[in-house]
């Protein structure tokens, strides 16, 4: 396939990053626990902020987050919450930090109680893709019914930082929400 005639979702660009991003994760499903955390940590800071900030600090969020590791994180202390303030690369944010230390132990929660954070989430839409079929960048919602629902129920549970916009992006970015737009290249592999 010659790269000038692919047609990607306008919304990625031509930064390289973003463009391997889209054409390789966003609205892959996603099934193992790590990653869904993994996303759920980027969500939680890219909150206010552009996904293409979040991309950039990737490795440095993974370094500094155990590779992603619920575990490790949901065992972070004040000590740790103290030294992530002070690493420039991450967002340096104190609640995000902290939300993300709470939510990775309401994560394990889940995780007893489902068998999977992954088992639980996927749960709401019965296992399968949520396919929509947008033409413009401008009919894909920010929320919806399903994130309203996903989000309350997270709340619930203890969540922090888990509205239903960032809700919405996680599941399109993990494939439980296939956005796409129809014409772009990856809507039928995804």
């Amino acid at each position: 396939m010659d790269e000038k005639s692919i047609i990607r979702c306008s919304w990625c660009g031509n930064d390289p990053l973003y463009v391997k991003y889209h054409d390789e994760e966003w609205g892959v499903p996603v099934r193992d626990d790590y990653k869904m955390f993994e996303f759920l940590i980027l969500e939680t800071f890219q909150a206010g902020l552009s996904w293409i900030t979040i991309l950039r600090k990737r490795e440095n969020f993974r370094n500094t987050f155990e590779g992603f590791d619920f575990e490790k994180v949901a065992k972070f202390d004040e000590s740790k919450v103290e030294s992530l303030m002070q690493d420039a690369g991450i967002i340096r944010n104190q609640m995000k930090i902290r939300a993300t230390i709470s939510n990775a132990q309401e994560y394990m929660r889940i995780r007893q109680e489902f068998g999977s954070f992954c088992t639980y989430l996927w749960s709401f839409t019965e296992g399968k893709t949520v396919k929509n079929k947008w033409k413009s960048i401008e009919e894909i919602p920010t929320s919806t019914p399903l994130s309203d629902q996903i989000s309350k129920d997270l709340k619930k549970r203890g969540f922090i930082f888990v509205g239903s916009t960032m809700v919405y992006s996680h599941l399109q970015a993990t494939g439980i929400v296939n956005d796409h737009l129809i014409d772009c290249f990856r809507y039928q592999g995804c």
